[in-house]
Order: C-alpha cells, then sequence, then structure tokens
C-alpha cells in the first residue's frame, strides 16, 4: 500500500482534506461542508436544469475541498430534515458552510420561499406551510457558530403556480446577509430568472461553474464575473445580485503563495501537537491527558488520549461505567467501546482479493507473539500496532507515527481526524491526513460469520516524497467494519487509492476469514 509514487499532475491542486490555515484568517483551514439541492420535477411547473444543476455544482465544490450532501427532487420533509442536518453539523464541525439551491423560488410579505416538489399551493397563502422559508435556514447557520456561510439561490424562475395562482411579487425579496455571509440570488429582487437557453444548465449556475474553477479567484470576484456573464448573455434581463458581510477573504482555489504558508502553519502547529503527545504519552497520571483533551478536544491524538486516560483512572481505582447498547432498540444503533485486552497467541486469518480484477491476493495470518505496555506486536515484529489496533509497523516494512485511525469507542455519527508521518524502508518520507467518521451499523457478513458491525469511513490524502525523491500525491478512501464486542481487530476493510485525476490505483477488499482470541 505504500508503492505508489506519482507526481501531482496540477501546479494549482491541493488536497483539501488537509485543513490549511492561511495567511489573512483561519477560513480556509477550516472544514468545508456543503449542502446542494435541485429541485426540477414539480408537478405544475416542472425545470429541465436543477436537477443537472445541482450535480454539476456538488463536483465543483467536491473539487474544491466541500464535504457535499446532494438531494434532487426533495419534498418538504426532506428539504427540512437535509437543512436541519446540515446545520447541526456546521454546529459540531465549525465548518466553513454552503448551501445551494436550484428550482422554485417565491416570496410572500418580505420573506422567501423555497418550494419543495410536493409542494400543492393553491393560494399564495399556503406558502408558509408548504414552501421552506429561507429564514430558518439563515437563523440555523447564525446559531451554527461556523465562521462563513455561503447561500446561493439559483431560485427565482417563472411562476411556479402555474397559472393556477396570481403571483403580486416576483422572484425573491431582498434580504440582507447575516455576518460572516455572503447572499447571492440568480438575479436581482423582485425578477426572475432564465432556467436555461437550451444547454444542460440554468444561465446563472452555468457560468458560476465556471467561475469556482477558476484558480486563485477570490469569492467576491467570483460572482462579480458570473454577474457580468449572465448580464451580457440575457441582454440585461437577468442581472445577478449579491449581499455580503464577509470580513476575511476566500478562495475556492487559493493562491499558491497562501498555499505555501498554509502547509508551513499546519506543520508546525502539527509538529507542536507530536512533541506534546510524545512528552505525556507514557504518563502514569491522568492530569497530561486531561491538559491535553482540553486544549485538543478534536486533536489529532485524542482518541490515543482517552484510551491512556481510561488505562490511569483505572490503574488508580476508577469503575467506568460501561456502555449499555440494546441491539433491539428501534431508535438508536447502539455504541461500544474498543476491546484492548489482547493476548499473546491471539491469532486472526484474512483474505483479500482486487476489486478491480477479482483476484485472490496473498491473505494475511496475523498472530500476536508479544504485547508490551502500549504495543501489540504480530508474527515476531513483522507487523506492530498501538493497543487500539492503529497501525505502528507495516508487513511492508513502514513505519507510521503515532495516529488514530482506528477510534476509542464507537457510536453512529462520531467523527475525529488524524495526521502522521509514513516512512518507507527504502526511504521517501510522506504525511498522511485523513478525516474519519462512524457513519452506520449494519449487518456484515463475511467467512468468519455474520456481525452486527460499525462502518469507519476514512478519506484523506498522502502527500510527499518516495523512493527516488518522487512526488507523492495520492487520495485515500478507506471503508472498516469493527464489531468491538466481539473482535478486536477489523471485521473487513475496503482500500482504495485514487491518482489526483481521479484514476483508482489501488482497490482491494479484505475479509476475516477466522479468529482466535482470549
Amino acid at each position: 500500500m505504500l508503492k505508489t509514487a506519482l507526481a501531482s499532475g496540477s501546479t494549482w491542486f491541493m488536497p483539501w482534506s488537509v485543513r490549511f490555515a492561511l495567511g489573512s484568517s483561519a477560513l480556509l483551514r477550516a472544514a468545508r461542508q456543503a449542502l446542494v439541492i435541485g429541485n426540477g420535477n414539480y408537478h405544475r411547473a416542472p425545470l429541465s436544469n436543477p436537477v443537472n444543476d445541482a450535480h454539476a455544482m456538488a463536483e465543483a465544490l467536491r473539487g474544491a475541498g466541500f464535504e457535499v450532501t446532494l438531494g434532487v427532487d426533495l419534498v418538504q420533509a426532506a428539504m427540512q430534515d437535509a437543512i436541519t442536518a446540515h446545520t447541526e453539523n456546521l454546529a459540531r464541525s465549525k465548518a466553513v458552510g454552503l448551501f445551494y439551491f436550484a428550482g422554485h423560488g417565491m416570496q410572500l410579505a418580505w420573506r422567501n420561499y423555497l418550494i419543495p416538489v410536493d409542494a400543492e399551493i393553491d393560494t399564495v397563502g399556503a406558502l408558509r406551510q408548504r414552501g421552506v422559508d429561507v429564514n430558518s435556514l439563515l437563523e440555523g447557520m447564525r446559531r451554527a457558530g461556523n465562521p462563513m456561510n455561503l447561500v446561493v439561490l439559483d431560485a427565482c424562475r417563472d411562476n411556479p403556480l402555474g397559472t393556477a395562482t396570481r403571483v403580486d411579487q416576483k422572484g425573491l425579496s431582498q434580504m440582507d446577509a447575516p455576518p460572516g455571509t455572503l447572499l447571492a440570488y440568480a438575479t436581482a429582487p423582485g425578477h426572475t430568472a432564465i432556467d436555461g437557453d437550451g444547454g444542460d444548465h440554468g444561465l446563472y449556475t452555468g457560468h458560476l461553474l465556471r467561475e469556482i474553477r477558476v484558480p486563485e479567484a477570490k469569492i467576491e470576484d467570483v460572482f462579480k464575473r458570473v454577474r457580468l456573464a449572465v448580464r451580457r448573455r440575457s441582454n440585461g434581463l437577468q442581472i445577478p445580485w449579491e449581499s455580503t458581510s464577509l470580513e476575511d477573504d476566500f478562495w475556492f482555489l487559493p493562491p499558491r503563495e497562501e498555499r505555501k504558508r498554509a502547509e508551513e502553519e499546519v506543520e508546525r502547529e502539527f509538529r507542536h501537537e507530536l512533541a506534546l503527545w510524545e512528552r505525556i504519552k507514557e504518563s502514569a497520571q491522568p492530569e497530561p491527558f486531561e491538559d491535553y483533551l482540553r486544549r485538543y478536544p478534536h486533536g489529532r491524538f485524542t482518541e490515543l488520549a482517552q484510551l491512556q486516560l481510561d488505562r490511569v483512572l483505572a490503574k488508580l481505582g476508577e469503575k467506568k461505567v460501561e456502555i449499555v447498547s440494546a441491539p433491539d432498540n428501534p431508535y438508536g444503533k447502539g455504541a461500544a467501546s474498543a476491546d484492548t485486552a489482547y493476548r499473546v497467541g491471539d491469532s486472526y486469518q484474512y483474505r483479500q482479493f482486487d476489486l478491480l480484477t477479482q483476484q485472490q491476493l496473498k491473505p494475511g495470518r496475523p498472530r500476536i507473539t508479544a504485547i508490551t505496555e502500549h504495543e501489540v506486536i504480530y508474527n515476531d515484529g513483522t507487523l506492530v500496532t498501538d493497543r487500539l489496533g492503529n497501525m505502528l509497523r507495516t508487513p511492508q516494512g513502514a513505519v507510521w507515527s503515532p495516529n488514530q485511525t482506528a477510534p476509542f469507542d464507537f457510536a453512529v455519527g462520531k467523527r475525529w481526524n488524524t495526521r502522521f508521518r509514513v516512512i518507507p524502508p527504502k526511504g521517501g518520507n510522506s504525511t498522511v491526513e485523513l478525516e474519519l467518521r462512524i457513519v452506520d451499523r449494519e449487518k456484515i457478513t463475511v467467512p468468519a460469520g455474520t456481525f452486527y458491525a460499525f462502518r469507519v469511513e476514512t478519506t484523506g490524502w498522502q502527500t510527499g516524497s518516495s523512493v527516488g525523491g518522487r512526488n507523492l500525491h495520492v487520495r485515500w478512501d478507506w471503508k472498516t467494519w469493527y464489531a468491538p464486542r466481539e473482535v478486536r481487530r477489523p471485521i473487513a476493510f475496503e482500500w482504495f487509492n485514487h491518482h489526483v485525476s481521479g484514476k483508482i490505483l489501488r482497490a482491494t477488499r479484505t475479509e476475516l476469514v477466522a479468529f482466535q482470541q482470549a
């Protein structure tokens, strides 16, 4: 898994899973999170472009480092649920937020409403019950307290009520952007927008898609260029409008010098955090771990710190309350803690195959031959992990610095991150930055049996140099299934490596065949 060594295919591309710190503000070091909705399948006034617009916008935003939730042809309940989930996630992650909507929109009494595809609106007054109030979205963003929000509404097309009801006020009503927000309309308040001119996208979104992909363009410049292009293309019939209260610079694809400063700052912070962890990791007292967790509640070693704090407090006599997990509970997926009670002699057998060729690969048979205070050693040192199961030495001989690819405890919805070094045996030095989340708990069947397992999804990048000094720039995508109450090691995992162009370099699946453990 450490053999891939590739040169970067672009002078401006940067792996935005790595959260950068940029000169004028911390905006671009924050996570990026977007909710994209495209509604076109309306009963009375269908639209041809919003679904295409939404898919293309989601793709463009992913290319700019956003984690994107995409919804198309959503009914009212689904729209409201998606917006609630979006703002709640912003509150947890403190990410830069973006909301994009393509579809029908209307105003009533100076309030703006986005129209779900199931909205049967026989009177304008029914908007209050059957539309989605934009103000509720803005209020949710305000409560989230995240550093910045972008709201893009391509939602001012023709009367969504068809000829059933007369609309006195066209388009959307003017709103001032809340603090830290840029609010963008496809056309000026009180006017309607053009759905498209025969192409795959609406007039506004088509130009916005192009400008988002322009490197080094500040966000205000992006929308100024869109406004000019749409005005010229429509002969002045449609002029986009923005309201902004942004105080810091933001780029979808930032300048090279900003990226360099960002990398240097992130690297300095990482070295400082790593040095702190190296100093405290073998402490026999709880205070150093408590201090670390207060200083870095979302740090790169929080899972490891939780484990060490748990072990230290147990030695000091703490009687920890165990998580009660009821598999039959219809309202929750349950929770569990990692099982770290490894024993010499525990053994596991895996099978592995290539997902592209379906070819069977060499199986793995890790057997524990020694255990130290902090390490679990397999096959006389061929494979080494820490007590949580995080890789420290691979069978190929590569060394990983302290990391947390495995969690201390399990619950659906949990998120964390890690950053670590990878040093191959024949030279080279790279850094891996990953984001991890537990997305579900589900039944999975492998040769060893059927398990009720937590599924952890992992995304990130490996950058640096490989053997011979060649540039390394590879995306990692993992899926790992854990059943910690039954097996200490993973039940199964899938590993995908991608070139920056998107080409799949590696795709493997590994499954547990048999195991014996105390």
